[in-house]
């Protein structure tokens, strides 16, 4: 591995990514245009780091495959149980919502919490090999989304099962924008907490209790139009969740036919872009002294 010592005082003008500069740590980003084109050059790079975790998981299997799917399924089970039970009457329509919000809620529970280890668990590939690091928490929402992807025929076989509106409807459609939107916010969620654990390691302790809480508070168990019973404040409250935007147009979309208010499609894109430009921004102007801090 060739190594450049670069006085901290000197300026960079593009990203070098045959050296590493260590210089004396001062948070700010590198030269963003030649980092993006070397990021985009080397997506096959992250496309092997995510197959090659798909194989350690043995999701590229039947059985691994079918588990993407019996696990979510058995939880909505569960949950439909408890809910039915603290309700008092059944209703398919709530089974079919859980079901699509929990598949799809996987994509960015599982960008969380494997991406808030994806750095410090890569401290060799760090030290040998040069590369923009972004790539690491990326492929982990890569994963994620690819683990979801067979989770789409059992919820249509469902759908039509047990949906009101049996027939397809071109709308369903319009649950791809939401779906995006998700994974942009992934991979911002990703890059942030990837970066914070480098620094306080205690981070990916907590993070599953605090995604499971996150998942409570959105329209997972509840169905959205069961927030008009609450006061106009608590509405707000409950609408400022970015979940709630996201799992609400896209159950209306898949699940109803309807589309979603305006401030909906606004809220997805201004909670993605903001998640991407927090998470992208914290994650690349800290990610020259990774291989410090991890060894």
């Amino acid at each position: 591995m060739a190594v450049a010592l670069v006085e901290g005082n000197e300026t960079e003008t593009e990203f070098e990514p045959i050296y590493h500069h260590y210089t004396p740590h001062k948070a700010g980003l590198p030269p963003l245009i030649p980092y993006f084109r070397e990021l985009w050059h080397r997506k096959p790079f992250a496309s092997e780091m995510s197959r090659a975790t798909m194989r350690g998981a043995n999701t590229s299997t039947f059985f691994g495959q079918a588990w993407l799917v019996i696990n979510p399924l058995l939880s909505a089970g569960v949950y439909y149980l408890l809910v039915t039970i603290l309700r008092g009457q059944h209703d398919p329509t709530l089974f079919l919502h859980l079901t699509a919000t929990l598949f799809v809620f996987g994509i960015i529970q599982t960008s969380i919490t494997q991406g808030s280890t994806s750095v410090t668990g890569s401290g060799k590939l760090l030290i040998n090999t040069a590369f923009p690091r972004l790539l690491i928490p990326l492929s982990t929402v890569r994963t994620a989304f690819f683990r979801f992807l067979p989770t789409i025929p059992v919820y249509l076989v469902l759908h039509l099962l047990l949906a009101k509106l049996t027939s397809w409807h071109p709308m369903m459609l319009g649950a791809l924008y939401f779906l995006a939107m998700m994974v942009l916010f992934s991979m911002g969620l990703a890059a942030f907490f990837a970066a914070l654990q480098v620094y306080f390691r205690d981070t990916s302790q907590f993070l599953p209790y605090f995604v499971r809480l996150w998942m409570y508070l959105a329209p997972v168990l509840w169905l959205p139009e069961m927030i008009s019973h609450f006061n106009h404040t608590l509405q707000l409250i409950i609408k400022a969740n970015p979940l709630y935007s996201y799992l609400s147009g896209y159950s209306m979309l898949l699940q109803e036919h309807r589309v979603p208010p305006p401030w909906m499609w606004i809220a997805a894109a201004a909670w993605a872009i903001g998640a991407v430009i927090v998470g992208f921004w914290y994650f690349i102007s800290r990610e020259r002294e990774f291989a410090v801090r991890i060894q």
